[in-house]
């Protein structure tokens, strides 16, 4: 299935997230301890969880079950030097030692791993004690007032975009392994059973995506070979060159700039919102509409316009605040 949506699987990953999944890519990058040597993105599919990852001084895997995802990865982020090393393995038996890896992390993928208990017992192996596992999914509305809103969404929207990839029952199946996963507690009820101790969670765009950041707890008789200060981070280093300030400056203008993008986008669609609002309140009383059509209606465009505009200022703060 996902061999089959390859080659569009990033461009309505984006669609679907309203253009918010690179953000939320970059909080789990920067979950990832600055002094893990070896991480692997497990179900790294195309790859665009990779790049936030790489530094001087790291290795990271990217490992998934889909060939042709690999080679979308490959294309895109092999080469040589400090590149990702990528490998198409079974999740449940990664080709790895134990204890061998310092970080993990899974970009909405854990749902497509059943059991998910034993998926996460895998992961807990090649974990050394106290290492990092960070795992970004797409989850299903909690209860809530917002719950009904979210919840046609996902039931109905997503499938409905998926009509836009050759495989439309991929998106059909991603909505159903969503409401499957569920909000929360069962997954962290199962990250536990694993071994694993939550350190941090947080839930983007009302709920409808949470990240965790969970610590491999020690086993007995085990200890972490080394300290974490024996080898010094090059990405750290003061001085200015290609893996110092030049590389972060490049990174924040990056950001800045896709800011202002949205920025951009979110203040024009609510000044056609309010443009809408100003209409339908000149001429909803000429449309031979119904009286539960017409509240509708109100409902519909105020909140809208509520949450653009929100989001617009939103925007506007995090543009001004960011530097280079």
């Amino acid at each position: 299935m996902f061999d089959d949506v390859s080659g569009r699987y990033d461009l309505l990953n984006r669609f679907m997230s309203l253009g918010q999944d690179g953000a939320w890519r970059e909080a789990m990058w920067r979950a990832v301890p600055g002094d893990a040597h070896l991480v692997l993105d497990l179900a790294t599919g195309s790859g665009v969880s990779l790049p936030g990852l790489k530094r001087p001084g790291r290795t990271v895997l990217g490992i998934d079950v889909s060939f042709a995802m690999l080679e979308v990865a490959q294309d895109t982020y092999g080469g040589p030097g400090w590149a990702p090393r990528l490998a198409c393995a079974d999740g449940f038996a990664l080709p790895l030692r134990g204890g061998a890896l310092d970080a993990v992390t899974i970009a909405f993928g854990i749902r497509n791993f059943r059991p998910r208990v034993s998926a996460l017992a895998e992961i807990r192996r090649v974990l050394r004690p106290g290492g990092t596992l960070v795992v970004l999914e797409a989850t299903a509305p909690a209860p809530g007032p917002l719950q009904p809103f979210l919840a046609f969404y996902v039931r109905h929207v997503i499938p409905l975009l998926g009509h836009l990839s050759p495989d439309p029952s991929a998106y059909r199946y991603l909505s159903e392994s969503i409401f499957e996963f569920g909000h929360g507690p069962q997954f962290e009820a199962d990250m536990a059973e694993a071994g694993f101790v939550v350190a941090a969670r947080k839930s983007f765009l009302l709920g409808a995506t949470r990240l965790w950041v969970t610590r491999a707890g020690g086993e007995v008789g085990k200890k972490p070979t080394g300290s974490g200060g024996i080898v010094r981070n090059a990405a750290r280093v003061s001085a200015a060159g290609p893996a110092g300030p030049a590389r972060e400056s490049a990174s924040g203008a990056d950001q800045r700039t896709w800011l202002g993008l949205q920025l951009v986008v979110s203040s024009a669609l609510t000044v056609a919102i309010t443009y809408a609002v100003v209409m339908w309140a000149k001429r909803h009383a000429d449309i031979s509409l119904t009286a539960f059509q017409q509240s509708a209606g109100w409902t519909i465009l105020l909140a809208g316009l509520a949450i653009f505009a929100i989001r617009t200022i939103w925007l506007a703060l995090r543009f001004l605040a960011a530097r280079d």
